[in-house]
């Protein structure tokens, strides 16, 4: 099963609503899918990063953990139809690992397909705040986005006499949704998995690795207001934070912007039209504030 880059192994399969139900709600499966077999590589920080090995004809999926030193990445946990998703990662684990892949890999300008694809592999546990996980997982279903293209024109060449100019003489075609995941699904894959499978504790799970991976991650996004840029906007982010007040996004935007930031990641969280959990996460990472503090006050 050879690696694949993230933007060329997901962007089909991320647009497809039947890839997001065979791997959460185990509802059918590909005909003949090609390929069979997936790695999707997802690198983090100093050489760790997480692997998600899926088998699209039977739904099973092994997450793995990726140490600098090693050749093949160690199992964290496997999940197969009908069985419970492993516990592998807590979730203050994955939605850091998220926010850093986002931030270094600019062909994936959004932490929502990563927490959306690994995030059954992090219940939220009773330390876990799970309003503002259901939170954060639905607005990853949500920013799960197709291109649509324009709807071509049809109608007549010219200006139809007033009688034949009806809606009902010329229809305009169904434009179609940019959204992947509809509604009922979105809820559907945010209800908390009854079951947990916990994994952590067996004597082969890479703890220390997991572990070294965690600390690095928090560096990284730790350095980030510290970086061009980003330096001279932490006040104004940090102010944001500590009110609650997301009405100034716009004149952090607006700064980032002047100062000539081109990051994708940076500026799709912070523009229009403002989704508040994006929003949050980007404000907090520019202010160095711990991850959720601003979110709480918007769920």
């Amino acid at each position: 099963m050879g690696s694949v880059p993230v933007p060329e192994a997901l962007r089909r399969l991320s647009e497809d609503p039947r890839f997001w139900s065979l791997l959460f709600a185990h509802d059918g499966a590909f005909p003949d899918p090609d390929p069979a077999e997936l790695r999707v590589s997802l690198p983090v920080t100093g050489g760790y990063g997480l692997v998600l090995d899926l088998d699209l004809s039977t739904g099973e999926q092994t997450l793995g953990l990726r140490e600098p030193a090693g050749s093949e990445p160690v199992q964290l946990g496997w999940a197969a139809p009908g069985r419970p998703h492993p516990a592998a990662l807590r979730w203050h684990e994955l939605e850091l690992c998220a926010r850093v892949i986002a931030l270094e890999d600019p062909t994936m300008p959004h932490p929502g397909l990563v927490v959306a694809l690994l995030s059954p592999f992090a219940p939220p546990t009773d330390d876990d705040d799970r309003s503002a996980v259901a939170a954060v997982r639905a607005a990853a279903y949500r920013s799960l986005h197709r291109a649509v293209p324009p709807p071509v024109p049809v109608g007549p060449e010219q200006a139809p006499l007033p009688l034949f100019a009806a809606e009902s003489w010329w229809p305009q075609p169904a434009a179609p949704s940019p959204r992947v995941i509809d509604e009922a699904a979105v809820a559907a894959y945010t209800t908390p998995a009854e079951v947990r499978l916990e994994v952590r504790g067996g004597s082969r799970f890479p703890r220390e690795g997991l572990a070294e991976l965690v600390r690095q991650a928090a560096q990284r996004l730790s350095r980030l207001p510290e970086e061009q840029w980003y330096a001279q906007v932490r006040p104004l982010a940090r102010h944001i934070a500590d009110t609650g007040d997301l009405r100034p996004v716009n004149d952090l935007l607006g700064v980032l912007t002047e100062a000539g930031c081109d990051h994708p990641t940076v500026l799709d969280a912070l523009s229009e039209p403002l989704v508040p959990v994006e929003a949050c996460w980007m404000v907090e990472t520019l202010a160095g504030a711990l991850p959720g503090t601003l979110l709480r006050r918007h769920v």
